[in-house]
């Protein structure tokens, strides 16, 4: 399956580089968050890195615009049904972390890759969430 969206749940510190590391990369980005000051805060931040990195010739007024055009931002984590990877960059709570994945399970495609970012979290697999047919394992 090629990857041509990328869902990232989070727009924070983490979330909004992972949504602008994507982007450069050229995949599309749909960047979430739960509240519209958030997503824009999370933008506000990427536009002000690339800014920097036109005005020190490390990239175009063209390329910083290509890059903002492939963000999406949502406040709606349905809009991860279009996304073909989507990654967790969500505040450190294994509840809420549970939530976010157990939502995915049913709003996201059989086949979509779902990842997160957690560092907080010893085992992934307590988010306990069985996801496109696969049995959770544990990678710690």
């Amino acid at each position: 399956m090629a990857i041509q969206t990328f869902g990232v749940i989070g727009a924070g510190q983490m979330g909004n580089g992972i949504a602008q590391v994507t982007a450069m990369s050229g995949l599309n980005v749909i960047m979430n968050d739960i509240k519209e000051e958030f997503v824009e805060r999370g933008l506000a931040t990427i536009t002000k890195i690339l800014s920097r990195n036109v005005d020190k010739g490390k990239m175009t007024d063209e390329e910083k615009a290509a890059v903002l055009g492939r963000i999406k931002t949502s406040v709606s984590l349905k809009d991860m049904s279009s996304a073909d990877f989507v990654v967790e960059a969500a505040v450190e709570n294994e509840a809420l972390k549970f939530k976010i994945f157990k939502d995915l399970d049913e709003i996201c495609e059989p086949g979509v890759i779902l990842a997160t970012n957690t560092s907080s979290i010893p085992r992934v697999t307590s988010c306990g969430v069985r996801v496109a047919g696969c049995e959770s394992m544990s990678l710690t």
